[in-house]
């Protein structure tokens, strides 16, 4: 269900949109869309303008903000006893996956963005600002280009959210170390595109050879099977759109399905991993669930569960794509809510 009351993202984005004209957050809207599906490495900075700024916010922060928290859930129940207390957001754009992160989070909050263009920053603030979380309120913005120094900053969490696609290889390998170098936990999110998920599994590589282990959804440290096998690995998280998400989009529905790939990574610690992921959206026949599932041995695998099975049955029945999935009952659709 849509949140829209006070301190909501919908209210907030409402209220630091105000102003900036129907016809022109489409225009950009449009303008946007067209440079991401075209899967090149833009030139010039995507949030280089006001009306790009606020276009982007408008059309792009509830799908981040939805994607990361999902991965985020998925990172948490991986570490149990995790709850960081400081996250540095690197390439924050208006802050959609510092938005999620806060959202989860019920003790104190410590939240730094990093974030290149000056209107991102102003407009990000705005939004923030109308947050019912005091972490976001009270964010810090840095101004920062990943061709600077480091930043000196150390964190319990590092994000980096729809950024990678942004660089050039050089530049994601740099963003990846800068990542691990800040914080001893590192979450990543991409589109769930074939070259989305490419660059999450270099990143990946990266963070395994500087010490990290993976945390989700990888259920293993061994080779990408649905890579071997010629696809890919993502996940979809439910948007519900606001009025003025589908007026931008010229969209009908009142919701949309943000496809996404991720990987999150511990160091000096060992996840609690499940025996398997369901990477594909479950299949619900007469008496039978058949599920896709990366397992711990690193295969991919179709795993039927019959009604004869019972409660190992019914919890098939209620997972969802990309939940936990354990044979000894400990997990289950349940995951995500957790």
């Amino acid at each position: 269900m849509e949140e829209t009351g006070a301190g909501s993202l919908t209210a907030a984005l409402q209220a630091g949109l105000r102003g900036a004209g129907l016809a022109s957050l489409s225009a950009g809207v449009q303008r946007l869309m067209d440079a991401y599906r075209s899967g090149e490495v833009p030139a010039a900075p995507v949030l280089a303008s006001r009306r790009d700024v606020a276009a982007y916010a408008a059309y792009r922060m509830p799908a981040t903000a939805a994607a990361t928290g999902a991965a985020f859930r998925q990172l948490r129940l991986a570490l149990p006893a995790w709850s960081p207390v400081s996250a540095a957001d690197f390439g924050a754009g208006t802050g959609g996956a510092s938005w999620s992160i806060a959202a989860q989070i019920a003790g104190p909050l410590r939240l730094t963005l990093l974030e290149q263009s000056a209107e991102a920053i102003r407009l990000g603030r705005s939004i923030l600002a109308g947050s019912a979380a005091a972490a976001l309120r009270d964010a810090e913005w840095r101004p920062w280009r990943l061709d600077q120094a480091p930043p000196e900053l150390s964190a319990d969490l590092a994000v980096a959210a729809y950024v990678l696609g942004e660089l050039t290889e050089p530049q994601q390998a740099r963003l990846v170390d800068l990542a691990a170098g800040a914080a001893p936990v590192v979450l990543l999110v991409e589109p769930g595109t074939p070259a989305g998920h490419r660059r999450i599994l270099a990143a990946r590589d990266r963070l395994l050879a500087a010490g990290y282990s993976v945390a989700a959804p990888c259920p293993h440290e061994l080779a990408c099977p649905l890579a071997a096998a010629g696809d890919w690995c993502h996940f979809a998280a439910r948007v519900q759109r606001s009025a003025l998400h589908r007026q931008v989009k010229g969209a009908d529905l009142s919701y949309e399905d943000e496809k996404f790939s991720y990987v999150a990574a511990v160091r000096r610690a060992h996840p609690d991993w499940p025996s398997a992921r369901i990477v594909r959206r479950p299949q619900l026949r007469k008496n039978l669930v058949v599920l896709d599932l990366c397992t711990a041995d690193g295969q991919s695998a179709s795993r039927p569960v019959g009604k004869s099975k019972g409660e190992l049955y019914r919890r098939a029945r209620k997972a969802a794509w990309g939940d936990r999935w354990d044979e000894s009952g400990k997990m289950g659709s349940r995951d995500r809510n957790a």
